[in-house]
């Protein structure tokens, strides 16, 4: 049934009769027969349903028709409208009494008795006594709340003799059933606009629900709590993961007010201050959440607010896991020779001149040379200049892992190989460096019963992880490097000599920083540059660095580039305070940068405990021995502060201070 023009105000002139607003009339006897022409002149508007009821009766009807969907608008009258309206959250239309009404029904009751009673629902009219004046008719009124009240004062009324009462359609039944006149208060044209009422409702809650429908569809696939609550706090839209949080599976929480259900999250605080908020280890259902709180605006108004709860436990574990990922992508070459490999002495040039030609092939190498003078960056730089380039390049440093932690770390291990293991297993850092490079840094410190496994995958190109039947094949090149005399270490049998051959295929040294004083200048100056304009000073780099290259180039550097990477940022933070170079203390440097000031002599002896030999590594060359004595004499025995001027790690220095060597 096509719908009359004059509804497409109402938005709905283009709907099919199954897309018909649904209406559903809750009316009373009297009323129900009194409207059936206006029923009749909605049918092709709406799909309107009649049913009769009052108070309690009225509102079970309506709470089913809501539970079942049934209906986008009520309509109603009096008493209904207002326990409707108390009971619902739905959209209920009332059919007003008006002015006019009253006036004709009082027209039509004068004709039958001078002395009128009038009773309605909530409260009496003021306005009749106006009204009884003009009409020169004798009105008595009567308010009521329930059905026993309402004949309570319908019994007042008829024992003072009215023959004719005015009122509701309980009030008319009662008058017919004691043989009076009841005459309905209200007009036809006061109920039509009840069901224009119950129309525009019924667009608006479409629209409403269309919304919420949206809203609900994308809160359903989110795995957070989500709740959303109206600018009353009533829940309007809830997700599953929620709704198990509040009350559990198959439970309606629409329309009921969040805040009471769960006070620890209520979002009345946001819908009155209208700011977003989070609240960082909220404990609830015995579960720890982070809570966000926001406001719902439209056109600049609040309308609701939203609640969404994120599990800290799924939070912890989703750090963990891109922590892991973190790892993953770290395994990945960044220096280049470009960029990265810096001098033009001969030594440097020579170092470079062999990296570059061992680069391209897929043979071992074996880099040796002081530590911090940058062996992995070179390990890098000829990854990056290979056809493996863009493959893992995976870095283990030999020396930082205890034996039986190191095994698992490199080989890997199947589910169940110890305790502890986790599901699925573990891929090992050699397994990780398939199709790149691996890098074994402090080889020296390798234990021996995990050199002869690695020289197993040397040979077979193929690892076996812990607890596994089956080996796995790869494809991997092998860089490693040492600070330690590997020949030696044969000697004392803490290294393998077959596993030795295997990686010196191809041997790079790199030359330490003493050796190429005329690098010092340009490595030096684009390190404090670079820290000076992170710090935020303008000092001209080069003329800052003039007095002081004499001292730089001088010094004889055991800890080598690292180290001047360390000289070079105290000194910039040296530099730091001063505006003009003109005011730049040079002498004070001296307190930061001692090893740049001291001086072999009587004052550097007296500094060291007479009779108290400095304990160092057999391995170590003379020159770098007498460094270190030299340090350790200026700390006057202090290992941390003989460290940072040595440019040098605590351990890599408590390695150095070791004469027993190690049991065969």
């Amino acid at each position: 049934m096509s719908i009359r023009p004059s509804s497409s105000a109402m938005g709905f002139a283009t709907l099919q009769p199954q897309d018909l607003p649904r209406l559903c009339f809750v009316s009373y006897r009297q009323i129900r027969e009194f409207s059936m022409p206006v029923v009749a002149e909605y049918a092709g508007r709406a799909h309107v349903e009649v049913v009769d009821g009052t108070f309690s009766a009225a509102l079970a009807v309506a709470q089913d028709r809501v539970a079942r969907g049934e209906v986008d608008a009520f309509i109603s009258a009096g008493s209904n409208a207002s326990i409707l309206r108390a009971g619902l959250q739905a959209p209920v239309a009332t059919i007003q009494l008006t002015g006019f009404d009253l006036f004709q029904v009082l027209i039509r009751a004068r004709r039958i008795a001078h002395r009128v009673g009038v009773m309605m629902y909530g409260h009496t009219i003021p306005e009749l006594d106006a009204v009884k004046e003009l009409l020169n008719i004798e009105i008595s009124q009567y308010a009521y709340q329930t059905p026993d009240d309402a004949r309570e004062q319908f019994d007042v009324l008829r024992r003072e003799g009215y023959e004719v009462i005015v009122g509701s359609s309980l009030v008319v039944e009662l008058a017919q059933e004691a043989g009076l006149h009841g005459l309905l208060a209200y007009s036809l044209d006061s109920v039509r606009k009840g069901f224009d009422d119950a129309l525009e409702l019924a667009r608006v809650a479409r629209l409403e629900a269309g919304r919420y429908e949206q809203l609900h569809s994308v809160l359903h696939n989110l795995q957070e709590a989500v709740v959303a609550v109206d600018q009353h706090e009533r829940i309007i839209a809830v997700n599953p993961a929620m709704l198990h949080v509040l009350a559990g599976p198959g439970v309606r929480l629409e329309g009921r007010k969040l805040g009471d259900i769960a006070p620890e999250l209520s979002l009345a605080h946001t819908l009155a201050s209208g700011r977003q908020d989070r609240a960082a280890g909220l404990r609830y259902a015995h579960r720890d959440w982070v809570a966000y709180r926001t406001p719902i605006r439209e056109h600049g108004r609040i309308v609701g607010a939203a609640l969404t709860l994120h599990d800290a436990h799924t939070i912890q574990a989703a750090d963990t896991s891109l922590r892991i990922l973190q790892r993953q992508h770290q395994h990945a070459a960044r220096h280049t020779f470009a960029h990265s490999v810096g001098g033009h002495s001969a030594a440097i040039s020579q170092a470079k001149a062999s990296a570059l030609r061992f680069a391209p092939t897929d043979l071992n190498v074996l880099i040796t040379g002081e530590s911090g003078t940058g062996k992995e960056v070179f390990a890098q730089a000829m990854h990056n200049a290979s056809h493996r380039a863009g493959r893992p390049f995976v870095a283990v440093n030999c020396a930082s892992f205890p034996e039986t932690l190191l095994e698992s770390e490199l080989f890997g291990y199947e589910e169940g190989a110890f305790t502890g293991t986790r599901r699925g297993g573990k891929r090992g850092l050699i397994e990780a460096a398939h199709t790149g490079t691996l890098f074994l840094d402090e080889i020296g410190d390798m234990p021996l019963t995990l050199q002869t496994r690695l020289l197993r995958v040397l040979q077979e190109r193929e690892i076996m992880r812990l607890g596994a039947t089956a080996p796995i094949p790869l494809d991997i090149r092998v860089m490693a490097a040492t600070h330690q005399s590997l020949g030696e270490l044969i000697e004392q049998k803490r290294f393998r000599q077959d596993l030795y051959y295997r990686l010196n295929t191809l041997r790079l040294s790199l030359p330490p920083l003493r050796e190429r004083a005329e690098d010092i200048p340009g490595l030096v100056t684009p390190l404090v540059s670079r820290c000076l304009a992170r710090l935020g000073s303008s000092l001209p780099t080069d003329a800052a660095l003039e007095p002081l290259m004499a001292r730089l180039s001088a010094y004889g550097w055991p800890g080598n580039v690292r180290e001047l990477e360390n000289i070079a940022e105290r000194i910039a933070v040296f530099l730091l305070p001063f505006p003009r170079l003109d005011d730049v203390p040079y002498a004070a440097l001296s307190q930061d940068c001692p090893e740049l000031f001291a001086r072999p002599g009587p004052m550097l002896a007296a500094a060291h405990p007479p009779g108290r030999a400095l304990a160092l590594d057999s391995s170590l060359d003379s020159p770098l021995a007498e460094r270190i004595e030299a340090a350790m004499r200026a700390a006057n025995g202090r290992p941390g502060l003989a460290a940072r001027q040595l440019g040098v790690s605590r351990s890599t220095l408590w390695r150095w201070l070791n004469a027993e060597r190690r049991p065969d």
